[in-house]
């Protein structure tokens, strides 16, 4: 039997629509295909475990799966349950009438535990545009994806919730955040702020006048003289980002796995401090960002 699952792969902080197609004929042997790297070929010994801890059985017969388009790679492990998910239907032992209503993402532990993953809000946005109904992810990444409005976010821990739900036998309330009311909540929500800093007279008004007209500021000095704790504390006094800024931020934070738990929109301009050992290569890297 032929079943589509669908999922989402990054490229950027853009995302991508994936159709994973899964069928089961005859013979003895598993084949991806659609350029997978090395963590997504991998996924079909995360799913033998989970399936065989969870009472589900891996097909004794030969499976099919195509990753289209088939021309972009797919990378990292994210797409183990859309997989499992789609060997489960195609070998009858679920059966799920609104699998083309949903996007799944997330990666399996050996038990079936559902893994946070990264890039989450750029799908998310994707798959609200391409009009999907909902979205199938762990729970530790559902506040971060419901910051998109009109989507279903189904947070689930385990494979056996996401089954469940999608045949019928479990209700989960969606995930919602009121994004608005968080972003205007909690902007300039720092830990620290410029007006902490005692002394430093000259140093603070160079800071002050850099922060006003958009210029660069070049610090000089030895270690412990205050560089770090005054470059932190320039957010501060920076105007508040707009939605659309934090939006991007977002977006940027999200696809490299820098969200914390249970994160929603950041609503903060953020502060990257490399190692004074850095090359000048990523030193400018880090700049272009």
């Amino acid at each position: 039997m032929l079943i589509k699952t669908f999922g989402g792969a990054v490229y950027g902080v853009n995302a991508a629509i994936i159709t994973i197609e899964v069928n089961i004929i005859q013979g003895a042997s598993f084949y991806l295909v659609g350029l997978p790297d090395s963590a997504v070929k991998e996924s079909q010994f995360r799913i033998e475990s989970t399936f065989k801890s969870n009472n589900f059985r891996m097909p004794g017969r030969r499976i099919i799966v195509n990753m289209a388009p088939a021309d972009l790679k797919k990378e990292g492990s994210a797409y183990d349950l859309p997989l499992a998910v789609g060997i489960l239907a195609a070998s009858g032992q679920i059966l799920c009438p609104d699998l083309d209503k949903y996007l799944i993402m997330g990666e399996l532990s050996l038990d079936g535990g559902v893994k946070p993953i990264r890039g989450v809000l750029p799908i998310a946005i994707e798959a609200r545009k391409e009009g999907f109904k909902g979205f199938i992810l762990p729970v530790h990444n559902a506040r971060e994806a419901a910051v998109v409005n009109n989507l279903d976010v189904i947070g689930v821990e385990h494979i056996n919730q996401a089954v469940d739900f999608l045949t019928g036998k479990q209700i989960i309330e969606p995930t919602v955040v009121d994004t608005r009311n968080d972003f205007f909540t909690n902007i300039n929500d720092y830990d620290v702020d410029f007006f902490d800093v005692k002394g430093q007279e000259n140093v603070k008004r160079a800071l002050e006048i850099a922060a006003s007209g958009s210029h660069n500021i070049l610090m000089i000095g030895p270690p412990g003289s205050g560089k770090t704790m005054l470059a932190k504390r320039i957010a501060t006094i920076l105007p508040p980002l707009s939605l659309n800024e934090a939006l991007e931020t977002t977006k940027i934070h999200s696809v490299a796995g820098k969200m914390g738990k249970d994160a929603s929109l950041m609503t903060c301009r953020p502060f990257r401090s490399p190692h004074h050992t850095i090359s000048e290569e990523n030193v400018y890297l880090m700049v272009e960002e």
